[in-house]
């Protein structure tokens, strides 16, 4: 399948990556030349424009964008619909807001372009890992990029089963999910990130108690002086609260024990707020998600080893590079 993509940064250029390697047909345009001259040097077509680039889209076209969310969406989806005919789809893959996916979706109908939203998930990691992909928009347009989604998603890989699955159907197994209407894919991103936001705070408040541990403050026979790095390993091996970010975590402590590479400043995405203001909206009690949020506004005041741990999480995940303190 042929598929346009408008926005190379780390994630977009990955992705343009996996579908060539499963054999799709990548048009691509960035406002860097470099980062198109480096995909075309590996397979894709290459756009000097947006005119040039809806050119080279055969009928009826779809087109990917990866860009950052706000006002470079919005320009980017505007833009691209002035150009675009009847039937075509525009697929937003960034971190945008639910509510914002609603608007462009009315938008778009009217000049009978599908929009579909989908929270995409893997980071720097899903030219390897695949991409998990919680998508919205209608089911039609959907079905029609199915190619897409099953070639960028992980697919069973060596999982077990969730016992009875076998009586279900569906994409779900292979890493993707059709949530519903327009904003859906989004709004089930948005609250995937409130979460992570939670699990990465509980692992970085408990190795810093375990830093803490051999504190002068505390009577001798209680201290211990206990390895990071090989607390993280051997919770990565039948441990409840093994999981991706704990493997990363380990490997970031493996790298630095203590971190130094770490400020502790620690930025949020965005989706963490709005995961805390749809929890408002809907009365929904989310202690854990607020007090992770709010620890991250502190971070960037003064820093701690829990928050040179999130540091460390995002950098290894997302590429996350945080800003200098004082920055």
């Amino acid at each position: 399948m042929q598929l346009g993509m408008v926005g190379l940064g780390r994630m977009g250029a990955n992705m343009v990556r996996r579908l060539m390697h499963g054999g799709h047909q990548c048009v691509v345009f960035d406002l860097n030349p470099n980062n198109i001259e480096q995909l075309v040097s590996e397979g894709a077509i290459g756009a000097t424009s947006i005119d040039d680039f809806v050119s080279h889209l055969d009928r009826p076209r779809a087109v990917w964008v990866m860009v950052p969310a706000g006002a470079p969406t919005d320009e980017t989806v505007l833009g691209l619909a002035t150009r675009l005919d009847s039937d075509d789809i525009i697929i937003d893959g960034g971190n945008s807001y639910f509510k914002d996916d609603v608007r462009r979706a009315r938008a778009l109908k009217e000049k009978g372009i599908h929009y579909v939203d989908v929270g995409t998930s893997g980071g720097v990691w899903g030219i390897e890992r695949g991409y998990c992909m919680m998508i919205g928009g209608t089911e039609r347009a959907v079905t029609r990029l199915d190619p897409i989604f099953k070639t960028l998603a992980p697919g069973r890989g060596d999982i077990p089963r969730t016992p009875g699955r076998e009586k279900t159907g569906g994409a779900v197994e292979e890493g993707y999910l059709y949530c519903g209407p327009s904003g859906a894919g989004h709004f089930v991103k948005m609250v995937h990130n409130g979460i992570e936001y939670g699990l990465m705070q509980a692992y970085a408040e408990g190795f810093d108690i375990f830093r803490n541990a051999n504190s002068k403050e505390l009577a001798e026979e209680y201290r211990y002086d206990l390895n990071l790095p090989e607390i993280a390993e051997v919770w990565r091996r039948g441990s409840v609260v093994s999981s991706w970010l704990l493997d990363l975590t380990a490997s970031a402590l493996l790298e630095s024990p203590a971190l130094n590479n770490y400020t502790g400043f620690v930025q949020d995405s965005g989706e963490g707020r709005w995961t805390i203001m749809a929890a408002l909206e809907e009365s929904v009690q989310a202690d854990v998600l607020t007090a992770s949020l709010f620890t991250r506004f502190r971070s960037r005041q003064d820093h701690t080893f829990a928050e040179k741990m999130l540091s460390a999480m995002r950098q290894k995940f997302g590429g996350h590079i945080e800003r200098a303190a004082g920055g």
